[in-house]
């Protein structure tokens, strides 16, 4: 980092905590029409703070990257100008790989002096996933990894020959779309960024959706930094993990560095490499998987519908049959001794006055004297059929975006090593919102009498509501059940069974604790009634 980014960067930081300490969840900023919801990431070389808001005029959600420092502060106010001007420019340039900029304001156009900002790029909301989410459990493979890259490339292509820097080098403003696209988030670029921090940005990407590390200075503490050698020389991915191909990893690499051993330096030469080495890599893998000694190779894209061959994933799901097991014999018993006591039970009224001490202790207190009809009794173990298979699951949130959709069908893959999870808020709900959840569609109507849930967050409070429809109002939904899940388990029992379509898993309290709290579900099974 030069001195100037890293004074603009103290600068801006020192701002924050004196000024712009108030941003939280609830917190309203451009004249009070946009309200906080979550934070996603710092990008601390400009100050730039990245939010999901809510518009209240349009009733919708919007990305702001927030520039926070001192007004007063006449070089950190030059420095935000000049980030400003290119966002506006770039408000006129159109590209999926790129969200829209919908408006820009200013110190006295949008911005008071009093709110400790310099300015705001307000941006149409990107669903989707976080990158640095994506690659935190481990990387994709080299074929997804070329093509979403190349994606990318093509929109700074573009940008590019019209004259605009992007300013994507840092991976907290990039998210992943629910189809599998990388796209920038948070525009607003650096005031000093050039096209050739554009160029050196995808070969970052492309090495941390390769290793899960990054390899430009000012990355999030969340991500590791890319191993450098003794010369300081970056490490190449295939070093990191041997299944990259060696094509790919010094595509990465001459992307990154400077120098005279064939560097590359436009977005026309990476997307012309990157068009060819993913073909190359696609081309390999079907010569892979149509060989007849080959090994199923391991697929990590995470977006594809292809099962991955793992034995991890294998002693899951025989962990997961065992414990089927193991609850079905445990409700056969359950259902045995209901039938003893039914049996001791009538003997001892068969006997009447001559019963013995021991039917006296088995015999039950009357029921209270009451006008309404007695609640139907929650179904035993036994009683549950066959797991019902949803025809499809989708995050539920009647006030706007979903967290991560893109991983919801996580839920009901019958898998509880893939889960879905909110995203990470700084308040506890409902401060932020009445909650989020997950809702099920069935292809018919099903009689619902419990719903199992696994690999969830200790700590996670769900209820279980019904719906008509499947964009249902918060409000025009039943609560059929509820539980709080102090482990990584829990089975909702339903009061009575239910009749219905539409199932809604709706989280109330998330796990976490301090100013970090997300929850997640790693599968969902939906036991109807015998």
């Amino acid at each position: 980092m030069n001195t100037k980014r890293s004074d603009q960067a103290e600068t801006a930081r020192a701002g924050g905590r004196v000024r712009g300490g108030s941003l939280a969840p609830g917190g309203v900023v451009g004249d009070g029409r946009y309200r906080l919801l979550a934070q996603f990431g710092i990008d601390e070389r400009a100050g730039a703070h990245l939010w999901r808001a809510r518009d209240g005029q349009l009733r919708r959600d919007v990305a702001l990257t927030l520039l926070v420092g001192d007004p007063a502060d006449a070089e950190s106010a030059r420095l935000a100008r000049r980030t400003l001007e290119r966002a506006a420019h770039a408000a006129k340039f159109g590209h999926d790989g790129v969200a829209r900029v919908l408006d820009v304001l200013s110190l006295g156009s949008g911005v008071t002096s009093g709110e400790g900002l310099l300015g705001v790029v307000v941006a149409e909301w990107t669903k989707g996933t976080d990158l640095v989410d994506v690659t935190a459990e481990e990387p994709v493979s080299p074929a997804v990894a070329a093509r979403m890259v190349q994606a990318l490339a093509a929109a700074v292509d573009r940008a590019h020959q019209s004259g605009l820097v992007l300013g994507l080098d840092h991976p907290q403003r990039l998210r992943v779309t629910p189809e599998g696209a990388l796209r920038l988030a948070f525009p607003g670029p650096l005031p000093d960024a050039t096209l050739r921090d554009d160029v050196k940005a995808l070969g970052a990407v492309l090495y941390l959706l390769l290793t899960g590390r990054w390899a430009l200075p000012g990355g999030p503490p969340a991500i590791p930094a890319a191993p450098h050698t003794p010369a300081g020389r970056i490490v190449p991915p295939h070093s990191l993990r041997p299944r990259v191909p060696a094509a790919l990893s010094s595509l990465a690499v001459r992307t990154i560095e400077d120098g005279d051993h064939g560097g590359i330096r436009t977005s026309a030469a990476i997307l012309r490499a990157l068009d060819q080495a993913a073909e190359a890599e696609e081309r390999t893998q079907f010569i892979k998987q149509v060989g007849p000694e080959a090994e199923p190779e391991p697929d990590d894209g995470v977006w594809t519908t292809k099962k991955p061959v793992k034995d991890a994933v294998r002693r899951r799901k025989l962990a997961l049959g065992v414990t089927v097991l193991v609850v079905l014999a445990v409700g056969i018993l359950a259902w045995l001794g209901m039938l003893a006591i039914s049996f001791f039970q009538g003997d001892k009224a068969a006997n009447g006055p001559n019963m013995n001490v021991a039917q006296t202790t088995t015999s039950a207190p009357p029921p209270p004297a009451s006008s309404a009809p007695p609640a139907s009794p929650a179904p035993a173990q036994g009683q549950f059929g066959e797991p019902a298979k949803p025809s499809g699951v989708t995050v539920y949130n009647p006030e706007g975006d979903g967290d991560n959709p893109g991983r919801a069908r996580n839920a009901t893959d019958g898998d509880p090593g893939t889960a879905w999870k909110t995203e990470q808020y700084q308040q506890q709900f409902p401060k932020v919102k009445p909650g989020v959840g997950l809702i099920a569609a069935f292809d018919g109507q099903i009689t619902l009498a419990q719903v199992k849930i696994a690999g969830a967050t200790a700590g996670t409070k769900v209820e279980i509501r019904v719906a008509d429809t499947k964009n249902a109002q918060l409000d025009d939904t039943r609560v059929v059940g509820s539980a709080d899940i102090g482990g990584d388990s829990a089975d909702v029992t339903l009061q009575q069974p239910q009749s219905g379509r539409f199932f809604v898993v709706w989280i109330t309290q998330l796990g976490g604790d301090g100013k970090k709290f997300a929850s997640q579900i790693g599968e969902l099974t939906f036991l109807p009634a015998k």
